[in-house]
């Protein structure tokens, strides 16, 4: 894998964190201006780009392939779950903040930058592969990640019924059972979609810039979640699965996945739901910069 074309890829993302901080500065975002872009993210333009995914690839591969994505998928969020389950404990923090840091470990940006990247690795016939990967993201982070921000007091069983669930179980059924719409909704969903991953960005660094970045930087804590989160996840994923069998570019996109920086989701979550905020977008901040090399080098050196 090239190093450049990967770094590359990164500083474009980094860019429009960059831009978000700058509106912020300047009064563009911020207070409730981001509130009501993460409503509009969460129930109309990321359920868009999650069924857009699956139903606008140029040609589906075949059941038996979409199966061992699966398959791999099962291994891939068994491992973060252990994770997530482990490493929290070991850290002295508060209830909100261990929280935000078993959602990290649980959820890694496998749509946001995971897309992307997964094309600049693989060519663009990975997209569907990536897509396919995130549907159990989608419904484990929209359903299980409110419950890990904001506690089980803000729990709401409507969550399970949110428009970004409803589109993940849509997109998962229509790759199963290979059911294609019309191609002009595929186009409309994809039109609306594609604005969610920069508009995202820049909501993250809105919040960001409420925050010094010393106090980032100098914290022990976010540092050790971030070398599990980018290095040692994909470390670990990479030695369960090589000796499988899977077919080598399904191995290579779940291990670039899990690669990826915290999920943009979760600040967008905390926000909604009551989460801690601050908290979340110090750790995806902190790992969204880290990965600027580190993915660039878990591609060199597993895929």
């Amino acid at each position: 894998m090239n190093f450049w074309d990967v770094f590359g890829e990164m500083l474009v993302i980094l860019f429009a964190i960059a831009a978000g901080y700058g509106a912020n500065r300047l009064g563009y975002l911020g207070g409730e201006t981001d509130q009501k872009i993460s409503k509009l993210l969460l129930n109309i333009t990321m359920p868009a780009m999650i069924v857009a995914a699956v139903v606008t690839g140029e040609e589906l591969p075949g059941l038996g392939t979409i199966l061992s994505i699966l398959e791999v998928g099962v291994v891939f969020y068994l491992l973060e779950a252990v994770f997530a389950l482990v490493v929290p404990r070991l850290l002295p923090g508060s209830r909100g903040e261990k929280g935000v840091w078993r959602y990290a470990l649980a959820f890694p940006n496998v749509g946001f930058i995971g897309y992307p990247v997964a094309v600049a690795l693989f060519g663009d016939g990975a997209l569907f592969y990536a897509a396919v990967l995130a549907l159990p993201f989608n419904l484990l982070s929209f359903s299980l990640g409110p419950l890990l921000l904001a506690g089980a007091a803000r729990f709401r069983w409507k969550q399970l019924v949110s428009p970004c669930i409803v589109a993940s179980v849509l997109g998962l059924v229509l790759a199963l059972t290979r059911l294609r719409p019309p191609a002009l909704v595929g186009e409309m969903l994809d039109f609306v979609g594609d604005i969610t991953v920069p508009l995202s960005l820049l909501v993250v660094g809105s919040l960001l810039a409420g925050m010094s970045p010393g106090q980032v930087f100098r914290s022990p804590k976010l540092w050790v979640l971030t070398v599990v989160r980018l290095l040692v996840l994909p470390v670990v994923l990479c030695l369960i699965l090589r000796p499988f069998g899977f077919d080598a570019m399904v191995v290579g996109i779940a291990i670039s996945q899990m690669a990826m920086p915290v999920a943009v989701n979760g600040t967008l979550l905390s926000m909604e739901y009551g989460g801690d905020t601050d908290s979340m977008a110090q750790i995806t901040f902190l790992t969204t910069i880290a990965s600027i090399l580190t993915i660039p080098v878990v591609a060199v050196l597993l895929l």
